[in-house]
């Protein structure tokens, strides 16, 4: 039997506030790139980057067994997503949501892009942006949102058809047209 005195020797643990620092500060840029690709904004964007870090932190020991961290605070950062978006939406349900602003004519594409992006319903932003910004498979938005694959193409495709509808052709962006 090990002895539990001064002198046993104990498996020596990784340091985790260490370990979790040097993971924080490799993927922070990442992590709110994303944040702001779903939500719009950088104030907010910045908190739900910060609010996903802390979550991570919360959680290191079983964070860190993970097989792919990153894709692991790539779920913490979109669900914690779309649980505040939900959480918005019951606060907001007696009002009406306001129209989205329409883009100037001369807006640059990303500013346009945004524009539209923001008007997409929170889950479907989160797929278009896991999918296509993020290059994510379909199985693994299907896995991250916790819905069949078949959702994940028919929202996309939806999606996709709407941004088409509202940007136009894309070759008036890259003439400047």
């Amino acid at each position: 039997m090990p002895e539990n005195g001064p002198d046993s020797e104990a498996p020596e643990r990784p340091q985790a506030p260490e370990s979790f620092e040097t993971f924080a500060r490799a993927s922070q840029r990442r992590l709110y790139r994303t944040a702001y690709l779903l939500c719009g904004d950088t104030d907010t964007a910045r908190d739900l980057t910060q609010t996903t870090l802390a979550k991570m932190f919360q959680h290191w020991q079983r964070a860190s067994a993970a097989d792919h961290i990153e894709a692991y605070a790539r779920t913490v950062l979109t669900r914690t997503y779309l649980a505040e978006r939900r959480r918005r939406l019951r606060d907001l349900l007696a009002h009406s949501r306001p129209a989205p602003r329409p883009a100037p004519d001369n807006a640059d594409l990303r500013v346009t892009l945004m524009s539209a992006l923001a008007a997409l319903p929170p889950r479907a932003r989160a797929m278009v942006v896991l999918r296509y910004w993020e290059d994510q498979s379909v199985e693994s938005v299907a896995e991250l949102l916790k819905c069949s694959e078949s959702t994940v193409k028919s929202q996309c495709s939806r999606s996709l058809a709407r941004l088409r509808a509202q940007l136009g052709e894309a070759h008036d962006y890259a003439t400047g047209s």
